[in-house]
Parts: C-alpha cells; structure tokens; sequence
C-alpha cells in the first residue's frame, strides 16, 4: 500500500535538529522524499507498523508531529502531480 509519512519537527534546539535528520533518515529506509517533510512509502502492514513505531521514538510528542496517510494500493489514481520535480513512480525501480 502507499503511505504518506508527514512531519513536523522543532528545529529551534540542536536536539530538535537531530531528531529531525533521523527521521528523515529513516523514512529513507521505507520510501522516497517528495518534498521536504513528506516521504511516499510503499510498505505492507508490518513494515508500516514498524516505521511507526521507530519514528514514534524518535519524536519528542510535545512539540513534533508525525501524520500517516493510507492511500492504499489503488493509489494511481488518488496522487496528481503539477510542478517541479518530475513525479516518480515509488514502486518502480530506479535505475540511473
């Protein structure tokens, strides 16, 4: 299925900063960056539940957020992309 991966995370503090670089280091693990705070993922339930889990501790839930969206695997036509960087197939394989 696809999952949009959200976050916001306070970058005022050193803390806030390196919490906000592991997060998007492990959302590398699951998917591709689209923009800045927002990864589309291609996971099945137990890899969602994971990446759930390890940004759960990774986050400070006073003052970060973190927003899944299930788009499920129909999502071809839920996801309309206009603008810069060109859209890219997440489930695709990426060959340079």
């Amino acid at each position: 299925m696809l999952v949009l991966v959200t976050y916001d995370v306070e970058t005022q503090t050193d803390s806030g900063k390196r919490r906000l670089r592991k997060i998007a280091k492990k959302c590398e693990e699951y998917g591709v960056r689209v923009q800045n705070s927002v990864f589309e993922c291609i996971v099945d339930s137990t890899q969602l539940r994971q990446l759930e889990f390890a940004l759960e501790e990774i986050i400070d839930p006073d003052v970060d957020s973190l927003r899944y969206y299930r788009l499920g695997n129909n999502h071809d036509t839920k996801v309309r992309h206009i603008g810069a960087k060109p859209s890219i197939k997440v489930e695709d394989p990426l060959i340079f």
